[in-house]
């Protein structure tokens, strides 16, 4: 007799095969490839802008450019920030993989307008980006709650979040080599690194037609704080999508996560823009503009162990509830800040300085706090990613489009405080919000009574309440998803 094969061994064979997970790597190599091209960009843009200010005014050309960086920079973030309320609609109405596919090619527009720059080009396609970004992270939040379970959606946002960081690793490297022992970026040069960015942007970009819309066969898995059943949700459209934003910003939920949200736009701009100007401008810090790239792809490799380790492990750290790894984030994060501080003279963000902080520049000092802002930002970001994913499978839309609304604005007004503000009160902002969102994470999502537990616990309730009077009465059929009262 034939011996059948045990729960743990068919598991294993249904997840090799499993067309979500093989989805969820897609996902996460084209979000490499796309955010390779657009963090590069967006890293090396203002000097590759000042270098074209330099060339025309130095040329015979009656129109000289006057483009920012940082203005293109703020003007992404704002309108980033505001098309989220409208991007739950878009997602709604083409679906999660054609909205990634339609982000994508913004992004391609912007990085070619770097083949000849022009300011209308470069403001216009900033917008674009503002547009597509809302869009495109939506899209991925969606796809990504599609394709997880209760017990899958850790270790997907995991692999995805390491995959994506690879962007920042490989960007530098190419950076680092192609800009080598240059003062000002030549056309030849800026040329070059342009059209390779464009091209690994198009490859990121069809790897999202290799995306196979396959709903998830056991959502009823995951929990769900809306109202309304599962047969309502798939009636609605761009317009409920709208109000549906709204009434998740409602919530008590995601009220509190807001904090933590907003913590991640905060250091968000920075360990993107900030830390490496600081280093930069720091001269007594040895070859400190090469440092610059150093320490984007030690903040890289900090977020990629992370992501993997969250990921690849997802169901022993997350065995104990996603509030270890956040804390784990934070004093990352705290020592982190600490060490900054004694290391990073306080006006190293707005100018050259040849000063010292409390303790002489040390080089690895600055390139371990690289590594730490990464590993902190990945405990974030993945149970971030995860809790939005777990609380609300049917509304992760707009969960997701009110989480990049947050932490985008939030990040648009850094940039704006960190052209004024030392260093050291840019840190306390990042000490006072961490420690405000890393609280509210802990308490309000949970640890509450009136958190996922107890939600999760009634929804099984309902669950048996609701097959009891059907047998009772004789029904058949399937019984549809039980939705609890948004608190």
């Amino acid at each position: 007799m034939t011996k059948k094969p045990s729960r743990a061994e068919e598991r294993t064979v249904n997840m090799a095969c499993d067309i979500r997970l093989v989805n969820v790597i897609i996902l996460g190599f084209a979000f490499m490839f796309l955010f390779t091209a657009f963090q590069t960009c967006s890293m090396i843009e203002q000097t590759v802008l000042n270098s074209v200010i330099n060339e025309t005014e130095h040329s015979n050309s009656s129109h000289n450019f006057t483009g920012s960086g940082y203005t293109s920079l703020s003007i992404i973030y704002a309108v980033f920030a505001t098309s989220n309320w409208i991007a739950p609609s878009v997602v709604s109405v083409i679906g999660p993989k054609w909205s990634m596919v339609a982000g994508g090619v913004t992004y391609a527009l912007f990085i070619a307008g770097f083949l000849k720059p022009t300011e209308w080009i470069l403001y216009t396609t900033s917008v674009l980006v503002g547009i597509g970004a809302a869009v495109i992270w939506t899209g991925q939040g969606n796809f990504l709650t599609i394709n997880s379970d209760t017990e899958t959606i850790g270790r997907n946002s995991g692999i995805f979040w390491a995959l994506l960081q690879c962007s920042l690793l490989f960007g530098n490297l190419f950076v680092y080599f192609e800009f080598q022992g240059q003062t000002n970026i030549q056309v030849h040069t800026r040329t070059t690194v342009f059209i390779v960015l464009l091209v690994v942007a198009c490859i990121g970009i069809l790897m999202f037609l290799l995306l196979r819309n396959k709903r998830s066969t056991d959502s009823d898995d995951l929990l769900t704080i809306n109202v309304g059943s599962g047969d309502e949700k798939k009636k609605e459209g761009p317009v409920q999508a709208f109000k549906r934003a709204f009434q998740l910003l409602k919530t008590r939920e995601i009220i509190l996560l807001s904090v933590c949200f907003a913590y991640t736009g905060f250091e968000l701009t920075f360990f993107s823009g900030v830390y490496g100007t600081c280093i930069g401008n720091t001269s007594q810090l040895e070859n400190s503009k090469s440092l610059i790239g150093l320490s984007g792809m030690l903040i890289g490799i900090g977020e990629i162990i992370g992501g993997a380790s969250f990921g690849l492990f997802g169901k022993r750290t997350i065995r104990f509830g996603r509030d270890p790894i956040v804390l784990l984030g934070y004093f990352v994060h705290m020592t982190c800040f600490y060490l900054i501080f004694y290391n990073i003279p306080v006006d190293a963000p707005l100018k050259s300085v040849n000063d010292q902080a409390y303790m002489e520049p040390n080089e690895v000092v600055a390139l371990l706090c690289a590594f730490m802002l990464g590993f902190g930002d990945s405990c974030f970001n993945t149970q971030i990613y995860s809790i939005l994913g777990f609380m609300f499978p049917e509304d992760s839309a707009p969960a997701f489009a009110l989480f990049k609304f947050v932490q985008s604005t939030c990040a648009a007004a850094a940039f704006f405080y960190s052209l004024y503000l030392t260093l050291q009160w840019q840190l306390l902002i990042l000490v006072i919000f961490g420690t405000a969102g890393s609280l509210c994470f802990f308490v309000g999502v949970e640890s509450q009574p009136s958190g996922q537990g107890r939600l999760h616990a009634n929804l099984k309730a309902a669950r048996l309440c609701q097959n009891f009077r059907t047998r009772s009465a004789g029904g058949s059929g399937q019984i549809g998803r039980t939705g609890t009262t948004a608190l």
